[in-house]
């Protein structure tokens, strides 16, 4: 008989499906959890801190960088937080466009988990295909911003700049000849907005793929099915948000709940599950693409046919243009004061939310009448799921830990902030 023995084991982080930062302390009987403790501090940013010594609009950058597969939403909800204080608003075609980029930034985050999620457990296959789409996608948050990842597009009273009216073109190279430039320019021939709508419509076929390598596979079922199972009263009293609730069903989504921006105008569902394991969450997040799609769509729809202003032309707030600020003295100078000492928010606080791809996204913010915020608090949806992984993984195997960290799509920079 083989000797079985208890005994205290690290899960990370020098482990591939433990993404680096994260060490898990687990009490091990045999090869079943008895308790685990998870560390966390490995990727301390210390933005909350920060964001206190900066003026208001100096702190957007370090949104990004929080969960970083998730960085327009995040921007999103610390931008509405200082359009609260100021009592402004964007301009309509403004928050069309934030809808239009927070879905496509769900895409990149659900693309991103379900290409390591799928990885770990042990599919290699998804993660390219994952990839491939996320390419496209990382193409229209550099059309918009100049960078492909931290964009700091959203601005307070509205967006950085409207939608460009030409993609960027690829250049023949020693790798790509002049015919393999224009198949890979073929898309790329009219705006942006052509550009997406080409994206939306060739994207549910992707998805198919995705399903039909892994929803019916039955190597993945035995992975996923009833392994970290949340009853949604658990649920609920742990504090999940986003896909971790409602893969428990619990029908909760602030688009629909809490709608912000033009949610409200939107025409889409809310997919969730029946069991509340690692299976119902990873459906949820599937039929989650899909209805992304479809809001994608819809808000193309609107931005070809209103066009208007993009942000506010309170220059006390927002920048003015730089052809301006080159010719006349009164833009020059509130150029200057903005980018020096920034603007002072009205003494108040509040608490802004957004449905990030995570879940609930919040940042609570106080100002005592300064150029810069008194206060910066950030609810991020993964503390909340990480607390819980204790609960998750008792009584469950060794090998179960990787599925139950991939189905919470952890990502460490908003944990430790």
């Amino acid at each position: 008989m083989a000797e079985i023995r208890n005994y205290t084991m690290n899960f990370g982080p020098q482990h591939p499906a433990a993404h680096g930062v994260l060490r898990i302390v687990m009490e091990m009987d045999g090869e079943v959890i008895e308790r685990c403790d998870p560390h966390i501090g490995l990727l301390h940013r210390a933005t909350e801190k920060l964001a206190e010594t900066k003026p208001f609009s100096q702190s957007i950058g370090y949104m990004d960088r929080l969960d970083y597969v998730s960085m327009m939403c995040q921007e999103h909800a610390y931008v509405r937080a200082i359009e609260k204080l100021l009592g402004i608003e964007a301009p309509e075609r403004a928050q069309y466009i934030r809808v239009m980029f927070d879905e496509i930034t769900r895409i990149l985050n659900h693309l991103l988990w379900i290409g390591a999620h799928a990885l770990d457990v042990g599919a290699m296959t998804v993660f390219l295909y994952a990839f491939r789409e996320r390419e496209d996608l990382m193409d229209t948050y550099e059309a918009v911003s100049g960078a492909r990842m931290h964009a700091t597009y959203y601005r307070p009273g509205g967006v950085y700049r409207d939608l460009p009216d030409r993609m960027p073109q690829y250049q023949p190279s020693k790798w790509h000849d002049e015919k393999e430039t224009r198949e890979r320019n073929k898309n790329r021939q009219g705006s942006l907005l052509d550009f997406i709508e080409a994206f939306v419509e060739r994207f549910p076929s992707c998805i198919d793929d995705y399903e039909q390598l892994l929803t019916d596979n039955r190597i993945w079922k035995q992975r996923l099915v009833d392994i970290g199972i949340v009853t949604a009263e658990r649920a609920q009293a742990l504090g999940f948000t986003g896909p971790m609730l409602r893969g428990s069903g619990v029908a909760w989504d602030l688009r629909k709940k809490q709608p912000y921006a033009v949610y409200d105008r939107m025409d889409f569902d809310i997919p969730i599950g029946t069991n509340g394991d690692c299976y119902d969450r990873y459906l949820v997040r599937m039929e989650e693409l899909r209805q992304s799609v479809r809001i994608i769509k819809q808000c193309i729809e609107w931005l070809r046919n209103n066009s208007g202003p993009v942000i506010l032309e309170n220059y006390k707030v927002v920048a003015p243009h730089r052809e301006d600020m080159k010719q006349d003295m009164e833009s020059l100078i509130h150029h200057f004061k903005l980018f020096t000492e920034g603007y002072c928010v009205p003494e108040g606080e509040t608490y802004s939310a957004v449905e990030a791809p995570k879940g609930e996204f919040g940042i609570y913010m106080i100002s005592d009448g300064a150029n810069k915020p008194y206060r910066v608090k950030i609810r991020a949806p993964g503390f909340a799921h990480l607390s819980a992984l204790d609960e998750m993984s008792r009584g469950h195997m060794l090998a179960d830990m990787v599925a139950i960290i991939g189905t919470q799509d952890i990502v460490f920079g908003e944990i430790d902030r």
